[in-house]
């Protein structure tokens, strides 16, 4: 099939290697303009776009996909379907048909659980065992349209968004393949998405990271977990600072501190939650560079009174 294909970011590139190297023709590829990015807020292509241009393949950069222009560009492909994984804008109801067999979503959840930016980071903050990913065809609503494929992906104990995302990604690209070759076969029916366990995953905000040390233990690793890398697992230190916080390691057997009460021992730096105490692993200061949580609690002298948070 001739294609199109639509995403940005590196979690979308396992996925562009795959149909790079079947029997489909990528004849073009659409991403999101070049933006600020890193410290020095340098502008950027999106690892999509470097990816389709080291492969000599037509790059599509458009800020909305509303403009006529941009349709009539986008029609004139003539391709049969528009693959998308992590494209990051939105689809009009004037392209929806464009391509034969329509757009072909890969989605990082089971849906219709964790519709929405950030099923992976949500799945985590839930406390779900069980996520996976789902191909499904384009329409209006907010990831509502027909079901092709699904695959399931255990939850590790230690995972991060950024971990299971990886994986979900890598396993995502064979199953967006086998969408494509099934379509192409005639041999895929699209099924309609059950109407029940609606769930919504929007997009972490900077302030979903921050810890609130009177929660219970079991749902601060969550949090923390689910916003590494992003946007960042944080706290506060007695001087209103920020730290950016690794994902920390539960100890039940810690039942003494006080929520946010920091216990610097030989081995461990352990802060008190609303249930028992977790240790804290990597931290960064503001300004630094990670590093571990005992070198940064002999260096930062800590008040032996003070909380996090």
């Amino acid at each position: 099939m001739r294609l199109l294909f639509a995403g940005t970011p590196t979690v979308a590139l396992p996925a562009l290697d795959a149909i790079l190297g079947s029997v489909h023709e990528v004849v073009a590829v659409l991403t999101r303009p070049d933006a600020p990015a890193g410290r020095g807020r340098r502008t950027v292509a999106s690892p999509v776009r470097e990816r389709a241009e080291a492969a000599g393949i037509p790059v599509l950069t458009p800020a909305t996909l509303r403009d006529a222009a941009v349709q009539r560009q986008i029609a004139d492909l003539a391709v049969d379907c528009a693959p998308v994984v992590a494209y990051g804008g939105l689809v009009p109801p004037a392209l929806l048909d464009v391509p034969a067999h329509g757009w072909v979503n890969l989605h990082f959840s089971l849906l219709p659980a964790w519709r929405g930016a950030a099923p992976v980071q949500h799945a985590l903050l839930h406390g779900d065992e069980v996520t996976g990913a789902t191909s499904f065809r384009l329409e209006a609503g907010l990831d509502t349209g027909p079901v092709f494929g699904t695959l399931t992906e255990a939850i590790r104990p230690r995972d991060t968004s950024g971990m299971l995302l990886d994986r979900l990604a890598a396993a995502g690209a064979g199953l967006l393949l086998a969408t494509l070759d099934g379509l192409e076969a005639g041999e895929l029916v699209a099924v309609p998405q059950p109407a029940d366990d609606v769930s919504l995953a929007p997009r972490l905000s900077t302030d979903d990271g921050r810890v609130r040390w009177e929660h219970p233990a079991l749902a601060i690793d969550r949090r923390v977990r689910a916003c590494t890398p992003a946007p960042g697992a944080w706290t506060t230190l007695p001087d209103g600072s920020r730290l950016k916080l690794s994902p920390v390691l539960v100890r039940p057997e810690v039942v003494h501190l006080a929520p946010g009460a920091i216990e610097v021992t030989r081995t461990a730096v352990l802060v008190g939650t609303g249930s028992h105490a977790v240790e804290l692993t990597e931290v960064a200061p503001a300004g630094k560079r990670s590093m571990p949580a005992s070198d940064w609690a002999r260096g930062a002298r800590l008040d032996t009174d003070g909380r996090l948070g």
